[in-house]
């Protein structure tokens, strides 16, 4: 099941899932071109300082254009989860968080002009009066008190070779008159999918013999069609930034199976919509104490159904249809107080109440028969109260403390076929310091716990027929918790070249990954302790001094080992869809003597495997190229064209006949050969 958000949608959802931060938009993991070094008392203090003209001869047109190429940074927009602590993303404008958790920083910074950008503040291990929710370095982007008025026209098209092709566009408006600001955002928006495409699949049983060989090939359409309405002013000797937004979507998708007697066709049809009010209401106190108070409400309902059915011999088999209607809402009232002892010191206190809700209806048919599945039609509630205080203090110059605790309790009910009612607390400490023992080097420590929020449709019951699986619903289903600990070099050197290495240990209680049900079901569920151990290692260099002017490249790879013990089989594997490594290579170069600039990235292997008790489900893919080329003939028009494309797209199903002795029923193999597609995007500032 999803819901489509009515943004405009241009990138690879594949490469921004697991290529990120280098591919996570085609330039948020670019090295800029030989900034002069900050100043050096702000090096010291963890906050780098980049004027505007250190990004001139990149010729950005917005904000995010001059947050996207500043070196050591890459952007997190959050992953919109419940609860507002965690679930934002790491840019702040002018301190603070954007009024809405949906309204990301990138969407902002996206809507704001170079003109009204005073500096970027790179943040790094935090500092006094920095709100950092969990992330090592976030981006602070001061804007000047002017008055402005400007429009950005973006049109975007995606053409797919042998696919649908899609096309859609935004218009933005922003007016700003010293501290009050007003706008809209109108979308017209799209999403895309790089794995699409046709190949063979084959498959064998245990023994090797051939059971099916059928050309496959799938294909998708989506769109969606939202408006955004934001307002800032000064409000009772405070400021009030408020904002909403209402979209609306559809999706459907298609997959195909044929041979010269068989056609297997699957269907998912879903139309959603949602919203969301957000308010963010700062006062300074006096010269030392400020208080911000936020409040949101987001809602979304979704009605979709899959089809699928199999021919053979002319002979239509029993029709699948798994149908499902669910509304959702959250309710966030968060408040806090801050400070400020010193330049040097700032405490801050406060708490958070939410309220979630997600009720489902679903039924599944086989040729017309119901099926029975546990957990249908349910109702999830949950009310949850969090306090939190936190310190952050500068000992030194090149020494920086950051320490807080959380303390969280929630009740989760759930009604409907299954009744139930849990109630959990979770105490979660932080503790990161930063050290700059010499200029251009700096450690960072962290020691954390965080406790997951959890997918309330995991309740309830699903089912993916193209792939002959359906999930029943799980009422146990607990949080899963996490003591993390991390270490992390930063190193920078020729001018804006930066080396970074991260160590990182999990130990994880209640993963969460997939349990056996009875009656042959499966679920969402907890499957007890397991470890997380990982490596990261980012270069971004400027290559000037090779001769290759305006040039940079970068190299990034993660290592994961994982361990857990599977439910079914008792044996020691790892966590689901945990990538054991993947690596991404960008080359770029700015030609300003022609106002082009250029960027290929290359991903040489990307995979995940998850298990389930019936089926381990394994793809891979290998050798994505992304490049793209953008000319900007005036400073206000910026003309880009891009190219995706990869030659192999693998896929391995190993479905078992039974959960106890495990012999292989069947190896089932796709080998597809996604779709190059081309993207054009005109965008227009007035």
């Amino acid at each position: 099941m999803r819901i489509l958000d009515a943004r405009l949608l241009v990138l690879t959802p594949l490469s921004l899932a697991l290529a990120a931060p280098a591919l996570a938009a085609p330039a948020l993991a670019q090295t800029a071109p030989s900034p002069p070094a900050p100043q050096a008392e702000a090096s010291q203090q963890g906050v780098l300082v980049f004027p505007p003209d250190v990004f001139a001869s990149q010729q950005p047109v917005t904000a995010l254009d001059m947050v996207s190429r500043v070196p050591g940074f890459s952007v997190i927009d959050g992953d919109g989860s419940r609860g507002f602590q965690g679930s934002v993303g790491n840019i702040l404008i002018n301190g603070a968080r954007p009024a809405s958790k949906n309204d990301t920083g990138s969407s902002v910074l996206s809507r704001t002009l170079v003109a009204q950008v005073e500096r970027i503040e790179l943040v790094r291990g935090g500092a006094p009066g920095i709100d950092m929710q969990g992330f090592s370095v976030v981006a602070n982007v001061i804007t000047r008190d002017q008055s402005s008025r400007q429009s950005i026209f973006t049109g975007n098209a995606v053409l797919y070779e042998g696919g649908n092709d899609t096309h859609g566009g935004t218009w933005q408006f922003t007016a700003k008159d010293g501290e009050r600001t007003w706008g809209f955002t109108l979308t017209d928006g799209f999403d895309v999918n790089d794995s699409n495409g046709v190949g063979p699949v084959v498959r064998r049983d245990g023994a090797g013999a051939l059971l099916r060989s059928e050309d496959f090939s799938n294909d998708q359409r989506s769109g969606g069609n939202a408006l955004r309405l934001n307002y800032a002013s000064p409000f009772l000797g405070g400021l009030i930034d408020l904002t909403a937004r209402y979209g609306i979507s559809d999706y459907e998708n298609l997959t195909l199976q044929t041979s010269p007697t068989v056609r297997r066709e699957s269907r998912y049809q879903e139309d959603g919509s949602s919203g969301e009010l957000g308010a963010v209401f700062t006062r300074p106190l006096n010269s030392s104490l400020t208080s911000e108070t936020r409040f949101i409400h987001e809602f979304d309902a979704t009605d979709g159904v899959a089809f699928s059915r199999t021919r053979l011999n002319g002979v239509d088999g029993p029709e699948q249809r798994f149908a499902t209607e669910s509304q959702g809402a959250e309710t966030i009232l968060r408040s806090l107080l801050r400070y400020e002892q010193s330049p040097s010191l700032t405490f801050e206190t406060g708490g958070e109440i939410a309220y979630n809700m997600l009720e489902t209806d679903q039924a599944f048919s086989n040729g017309g028969v119901p099926v029975p599945l546990p957990s249908a039609s349910v109702k999830v509630e949950e009310t949850r109260g969090e306090l939190f205080g936190r310190g952050t203090w500068r000992l030194r110059d090149n020494l920086t403390v950051e320490s807080g605790v959380r303390v969280e309790g929630s009740t989760i009910s759930q009604s409907g076929d299954a009744d139930s009612e849990k109630t959990f607390s979770f105490i979660k400490p932080r503790l990161l310091a930063t050290w700059t023992p010499w200029a251009n080097n700096q450690f960072r420590v962290r020691f954390e716990r965080e406790v997951s929020q959890l997918d309330f449709n995991a309740f309830a019951a699903s089912a993916e027929l193209q792939n002959e699986n359906v999930l029943g619903g799980n009422i146990d289903l607990e949080p899963e918790q996490r003591w993390i600990s991390e270490l992390a070099y930063e190193g920078r050197f020729w001018g804006d070249g930066v080396l970074s290495v991260t160590l990182r240990h999990d130990e994880i209680s209640d993963a969460i990954d997939v349990i056996p049900l009875e009656d042959g079901l499966s679920a969402t569920g907890n499957i007890g302790d397991a470890t997380l151990d990982r490596l990261s290692v980012n270069l971004q260099a400027p290559l000037d001094r090779f001769g290759f002017n305006g040039g940079r490249i970068s190299a990034r790879n993660t290592w994961n080992h994982t361990e857990v013990t599977d439910p079914t089989t008792g044996k020691t594997r790892p966590l689901s869809n945990v990538p054991k490594t993947h690596a991404v290579i960008v080359l770029a170069q700015d030609i300003k003597s022609w106002n082009l600039q250029w960027n290929v990235a290359w991903v040489p292997l990307l995979g995940r495997t998850s298990y389930d008790p019936d089926v381990q489900f394994t793809w891979r893919g290998r050798d994505f190229l992304e490049g793209w080329v953008e000319y900007k003939p005036t400073p206000t028009l910026a003309i880009r064209a891009q190219i995706n494309l990869w030659d192999e797209y693998h896929q391995t199903r190993i479905a078992y006949a039974d959960r106890q002795t495990r012999p292989i029923s069947y190896i089932e193999t796709r080998n597809i050969d996604p779709r190059t597609f081309y993207s054009l995007r005109l965008r227009k500032t007035f």
